[in-house]
């Protein structure tokens, strides 16, 4: 059996702060296969490393900076200049009243660690790589790009031509570029000739991530369409398995459909501390997407657990 890709979730997310430099040389060191990026623009259009475009449940930016929010509380990463950005510290994930989503983690509000961008992260991966003779690619995601859009930047080909400075086109293979919009992963195969291996991320309408349906995606002719831009796609745990008889938990069939159209699947995100139902531990989860279930690569707060593992 092939090995999965371990595809470190924002670094070693699991042990400190996501996004870091600190979680990214950690998950290197936990030999993770893939890095994972999520792109962002700051108010002068440099490209940031943060999950999401909000900046005030991962960082001090409400202390160092009180009444630079929106009309909605909250602050956004392109209301800030990169110098600014550097300025604050960034923190484990909180909730709104302050306390951390994963209580078990680093501890909430504290560290010093700062935000970076992708130019910097980039060359934090290439020196990894040569003073310890590996390969480990990167995995950036297109974050919104219909909202980067409507605030006055296409960051799509920034992000491509970073990766091309820092010569990711004569290694494709060491890089995947994801997104949630279907249609910015069309434009990128089709209008900005993206020489990389492309993900379609699959999540829930609910979620308002982007004007796509993803329930029609998680259909036969759905991934079929997919296939025709995509290398892979990237669903949610809950989307290729669910409880069966006894709650014991089966295959929805959506990794074999995927395969069927010639798709890779990577699906996100595997926690020790977020199991889903039925499971009773992180490796027999793990175990049980791999060797039943297939898929071809994951994403984790945790690479070390899974990078332990081993498949015959």
């Amino acid at each position: 059996m092939t090995q999965p890709l371990v595809i470190a979730h924002r670094g070693a997310s699991g042990y400190l702060p996501e996004h870091t430099l600190a979680a990214k040389t950690l998950a290197f060191e936990m030999g993770a296969d893939f890095l994972e990026q999520d792109i962002v623009a700051s108010r002068d259009d440099e490209l940031i490393v943060l999950h999401d475009v909000l900046l005030d449940r991962v960082s001090d930016v409400a202390l160092k900076f009180p009444g630079r929010h929106r009309n909605d509380g909250r602050y956004y990463v392109r209301d800030f200049d990169l110098d600014e950005i550097r300025s604050l510290n960034a923190w484990e994930r909180m909730r709104a009243d302050g306390t951390a989503v994963y209580p078990g983690r680093y501890p909430a509000q504290s560290g010093d660690f700062g935000i970076n961008t992708l130019a910097e992260e980039l060359a934090l991966v290439q020196r990894l790589n040569a003073e310890h003779d590996r390969s480990v690619g990167v995995y950036p995601e297109v974050k919104r790009p219909a909202w980067h859009m409507e605030e006055g930047i296409d960051i799509a080909p920034p992000l491509l031509r970073t990766l091309a400075e820092f010569g990711y086109e004569d290694h494709p293979d060491q890089v995947y570029v994801q997104c949630f919009d279907d249609a910015e992963i069309r434009r990128l195969r089709n209008d900005l000739s993206c020489p990389y291996k492309l993900v379609q991320l699959i999540g829930e309408n609910a979620w308002l991530e982007a004007a796509t349906d993803y329930d029609a995606m998680r259909t036969e002719a759905g991934l079929r369409e997919i296939a025709d831009s995509a290398d892979a796609i990237g669903p949610h745990i809950g989307h290729i398995l669910e409880p069966g008889a006894d709650s014991v938990p089966v295959s929805t069939g959506l990794v074999a459909m995927a395969h069927e159209a010639g798709l890779a699947v990577h699906p996100y995100t595997f926690r020790v501390d977020e199991l889903p139902a039925g499971f009773m531990s992180f490796d027999d989860l793990v175990s049980f997407c791999v060797s039943e279930l297939g898929i071809d690569g994951l994403f984790t707060d945790f690479p070390d657990r899974v990078v332990e593992l081993r498949f015959p």
